[in-house]
């Protein structure tokens, strides 16, 4: 990937955890557009970026608008199991930033012919749970803005 200076490169962590990262290039030192950058990064720190092998890295070039900053969020989902007899039910609840908490649960039941070490029941109800708290997401952007339009609103769920 090539980058020119004014770009914007946008950096996924390496980890799950990892928060994903933003920032201008200030100065291309690789020939041709090339590796290494050094950054801007939208927290302020300078730093120079050579993307290793398993980076996820994305360009933009243009003009940037400079009324609007990047604003980079980290959501988490804790997921928790809990196995009574042949069933298992999950519980998915989101981290974040928001004022109202969301969390859903999803269930499973084991046939009694099934291996009862295998972890199927789990990911079937984990499913289940993030299916539900996916809906109730939905459900929940409909609302706020159909109170900012004052008309039905629709969320597809792509």
């Amino acid at each position: 990937m090539k980058a020119q200076v004014g770009d914007r490169i946008i950096l996924a962590g390496t980890r799950v955890d990892d928060p994903i990262r933003d920032g201008e290039v200030l100065e291309v030192k690789g020939s041709d557009g090339n590796a290494p950058y050094t950054v801007k990064w939208s927290d302020g720190h300078i730093g120079l970026v050579y993307p290793g092998p398993g980076a996820v890295m994305r360009v933009e070039s243009g003009p940037r608008e400079t009324a609007h900053a990047a604003t980079t969020k980290t959501w988490r989902v804790q997921i928790s199991l809990v196995e009574v007899g042949d069933n298992t039910r999950a519980t998915a609840m989101l981290i974040s930033d928001q004022p109202a908490q969301f969390s859903a649960e999803g269930d499973s039941h084991r046939s009694p012919n099934d291996d009862p070490k295998s972890t199927i029941g789990d990911e079937v109800a984990v499913a289940r749970a993030l299916r539900h708290l996916a809906d109730t997401l939905l459900a929940q952007a409909e609302s706020d803005i159909e109170a900012l339009t004052g008309t039905d609103a629709y969320v597809r769920p792509m």
